[in-house]
């Protein structure tokens, strides 16, 4: 079927150079808070803390205080990179029986599993694991951090007590996973109108309408007093752990006091005359690594030689991921709930950062007593036992995040996206354009890409040069599409860079909301 699709219109994020610092969020309100810590005297730390929250109030749908990510920081006076692993993990008294198999076939969300009755891994309190992100800022902070926590919250406080505002693109997230939300009361009065409608914008007038985020407003209070562990102690942990369990899930108050995030060295990956820095373990990390050693022997002199170097070194990567880590099938077209910020400031520190809450809408579940949407962990889990990522109690959850450093010669560069499987051939691909072929980050943002991230088929932008489809066609399925708003046949980055004291940043060219915010560039609204 041929797309409908304009062919004449063209879409371009501008991109400017500056001696300050830059945020990159899928969100520009979340930029803009967070630049204004920069414009305080903050950290790259401190703005990615304030990003971190204000971006799970404004785009509750793909992350926040009740998920789990990683990042990975650059420290421009030791030039160390570390990793922090701040992932979700399977509750201790999770029973795998009670996740029996269905004879319907595979899972409808974004991995191919065999079914589970009633999507109990998928949807609902069941689907519920314990949640990290607030712990890795907390670690974060306390580590590099200038400003006062309870300071850094504030913002995202302010945007809960006002409430999101749901414009035209709000409207169509919500639209699209209402049946979903109407299971669970309280998502419903959350995001829907009478517990059944998504909520409007309106087709002419200015949007009015805002979510009621008054319940989660007082949580970030209560964390912005207490400080990172008041997520995971005391009476907010108690209430988040009573309310799931009350939904039927096995979250508990154990699990949340017990979690700790991880923090260690960021591996290298050694690339031509740059270097990357990725995370170890169960993330993409590994994964990026394989795909940039097979690039490294590969001929890419010429683009069809290069897109079907990416094609191959994807295909590869992801099968070896597959037989040693677990995760295992076909490409979804369901959309991932996750978001990706990057930060460089005045000094050249820099924070890759990537949270989700997994599933768009995570669970779909939100606890009343503390205003927070659940994530959907459990469902990063194979439900059939004896493979390597079989569900099982108190396991770490295997991530398809990718944020990534990258260096060569005096640049540096923060890069990470969000979309799931998707992410790590976007990632290496954007490293690749910059390293391989001398582009600007500007320029490498609106390069075309291709996806590989499971089965055969390609994915191909269909602005890319005949020759170069022709070549994948050598190989493999080739499918053309475009990049569009919605739904996201491509991965949505955001990035920093840095050289010679000059900043500046970028986020997916297609996405509505993101944007780079400059340090020296003040608000216009």
């Amino acid at each position: 079927m041929t797309s409908a699709l304009s062919r004449t219109q063209h879409i371009r994020k501008h991109v400017v150079e500056t001696d300050g610092g830059v945020v990159a969020s899928q969100h520009r309100l979340a930029a803009e808070a967070a630049a204004e810590v920069l414009r305080a005297g903050g950290d790259a730390v401190d703005a990615a803390v304030v990003c971190s929250f204000v971006v799970g109030v404004l785009e509750p749908w793909m992350s926040g205080p009740a998920g789990g990510g990683a990042s990975v920081h650059w420290r421009a006076g030791t030039g160390e990179a570390t990793a922090i692993n701040f992932g979700m993990r399977s509750p201790k008294n999770l029973r795998v029986e009670d996740f029996p198999l269905s004879r319907e076939g595979k899972a409808g969300d974004l991995f191919p599993w065999a079914r589970v009755i009633d999507d109990r891994n998928v949807q609902g309190a069941t689907a519920v694991a314990v949640p990290g992100t607030v712990d890795g800022l907390g670690q974060a902070h306390d580590r590099w951090g200038r400003m006062p926590w309870s300071e850094l919250l504030q913002p995202a406080i302010r945007h809960a007590r006002e409430g999101m505002l749901v414009d035209w693109y709000a409207a169509l997230i919500i639209a699209s996973s209402a049946r979903e939300l109407a299971k669970d009361p309280d998502a419903a009065a959350l995001f829907l109108d009478d517990g059944q409608w998504p909520k409007g914008s309106g087709w002419t007038a200015i949007p009015e309408n805002r979510l009621d985020q008054s319940r989660m407003a007082d949580s970030l209070d209560i964390i912005a007093r207490g400080g990172a562990r008041a997520f995971h102690e005391g009476d907010l942990a108690q209430a988040m752990a009573q309310d799931v369990q009350d939904k039927g899930g096995s979250l508990g108050v154990e699990d949340l006091a017990g979690y700790r995030a991880w923090m260690g060295p960021a591996r290298r990956v050694d690339y031509r005359d740059a270097a990357y820095h990725v995370l170890p373990g169960l993330t993409a990390g590994p994964t990026f690594a394989h795909v940039m050693a097979e690039l490294e022997d590969a001929d890419l002199s010429t683009a069809p030689n290069a897109y079907a170097a990416y094609a191959d070194a994807l295909r590869n990567a992801y099968a070896a991921r597959l037989r040693a880590m677990g995760d295992t099938g076909e490409v979804s077209e369901a959309p991932g709930c996750t978001t990706h910020f990057s930060v460089v400031d005045r000094a050249g520190n820099m924070v890759a950062h990537t949270q989700t809450l997994l599933s768009i809408f995570g669970s779909r579940v939100v606890s009343p007593a503390t205003g927070f949407l659940m994530n959907n962990g459990i469902m990063w889990f194979d439900p059939e036992q004896g493979k390597p990522n079989s569900l099982g109690p108190d396991k770490a959850c295997l991530m398809n995040v990718c944020p990534m450093l990258g260096e060569q010669g005096a640049r540096r560069f923060a890069i990470g996206a969000s979309g799931g499987r998707k992410i790590v051939g976007a990632v290496a691909q954007l490293a690749s354009f910059m390293v391989d072929r001398g582009m600007s980050l500007e320029e490498a943002f609106h390069h075309p890409r291709i996806d590989v991230s499971g089965g055969e088929t390609v994915i191909a932008d269909d602005t890319l040069a005949a020759a170069v489809i022709r070549r994948l066609e050598r190989d493999a399925p080739v499918r053309t599409t475009r990049r569009t708003v919605l739904p996201y046949a491509f991965a949505c980055p955001a990035g920093v860079a840095r050289a010679r004291g000059r900043n500046c940043g970028c986020t997916e060219v297609m996405s509505p909301w993101g944007d780079a915010v400059l340090e020296d560039q003040q608000e216009r609204e």
